[in-house]
């Protein structure tokens, strides 16, 4: 069983708050770390900074948009971060949401798919040759020198996929799927059969599946559940994530988020698992309040402990 958190930004220096939590989080037994992509701090940057200070956790991306951003900077500066963490990073790319990406980037967000497939596609060759050239209808990549860094492959690429047809690019082009609001049932029946079958069809190993959970224990459940429906109120509103919130039974994503005692959220991890998950991601462990947060990696600990030993 391999248990990881989203490691929150605290106050303060942004770089030292988020050693501190990782630290943490290794103490408590968690897995790996992972950091989301904000508009101030960036996710690969922080990783690798880490990685490095936390020797021994796993790192990663949770995630990058393939918009507003090139895939040679991105595979660079992943290729940098793994190098820097011992080959400890993963990379979590994105699709982004129109509602950020058209007025934030000026980027028009058509065609998201075919966006994923030509930056994959970039990103990879960066990363396994060295040599890029490629020419697609939404960006155009060229490396005039080589781009490989030493000692910074191999380069774990998921993607934050849900979709059939994001999902069927993943299988081919990347390792994995890290979706998010993706409850058990979605995952079981439609996620993991269509990702790994598209793994297959390309000759690729079986994926991994990183399931992203918002979930905290806590013993103030009503209190939790309203901080929970405000913190996930965008994600009703965008399409994709409306449909895998529906694939899921459920009606909004407040439902989807794991609150309760250790049993209830242990229970639901194994959820998760049950359906094809290869590794479970805590995400919104701050929720409620910091002793909550301690007793979710506490748990989370626990749990990859209790699987080792068996």
């Amino acid at each position: 069983m391999t248990v990881g958190v989203v490691v929150p930004v605290g106050a303060g220096n942004a770089v030292d708050s988020a050693v501190a939590y990782a630290r943490q989080a290794a103490e408590a037994g968690v897995a790996s770390a992972w950091f989301g992509q904000r508009f101030d701090v960036d996710s690969v940057a922080l990783a690798g900074f880490v990685g490095r200070e936390v020797p021994g956790l796993a790192v990663g991306s949770s995630v990058v948009p393939v918009y507003g951003r090139h895939p040679l900077t991105v595979a660079g500066a992943a290729q940098t971060t793994q190098a820097a963490t011992g080959g400890r990073y993963t990379l979590g790319l994105g699709l982004g949401a129109k509602a950020f990406v058209e007025p934030v980037f000026g980027e028009r967000h058509d065609r998201p798919v075919l966006r994923l497939r030509e930056f994959l596609t970039a990103l990879r060759a960066a990363v396994e040759t060295g040599s890029v050239d490629v020419a697609g209808e939404t960006l155009v990549a060229r490396t005039p020198m080589p781009a490989s860094v030493a000692g910074g492959s191999p380069l774990p690429v998921v993607v934050a996929a849900m979709g059939p047809q994001a999902l069927r690019v993943t299988g081919e082009l990347a390792d994995g799927t890290l979706p998010f609001l993706a409850g058990p049932r979605a995952l079981a029946e439609h996620i993991v059969p269509a990702i790994t079958r598209a793994a297959e069809q390309a000759g690729r190993p079986a994926p991994r599946i990183v399931a992203a959970v918002p979930g905290v224990v806590t013993t103030d459940v009503v209190a939790a559940r309203e901080i929970a429906a405000e913190s996930t109120a965008f994600y009703d509103r965008v399409p994709s994530y409306q449909r895998v919130i529906s694939l899921s039974g459920a009606e909004k994503a407040a439902d989807l988020v794991v609150l309760g005692d250790e049993q209830t959220v242990a229970d639901e991890i194994g959820r998760y698992f049950d359906a094809g998950a290869t590794e479970v991601v805590l995400t919104q462990t701050d929720l409620t309040t910091d002793q909550d947060r301690l007793r979710t990696w506490r748990l989370l600990g626990e749990l990859r402990r209790a699987a080792i030993a068996t």
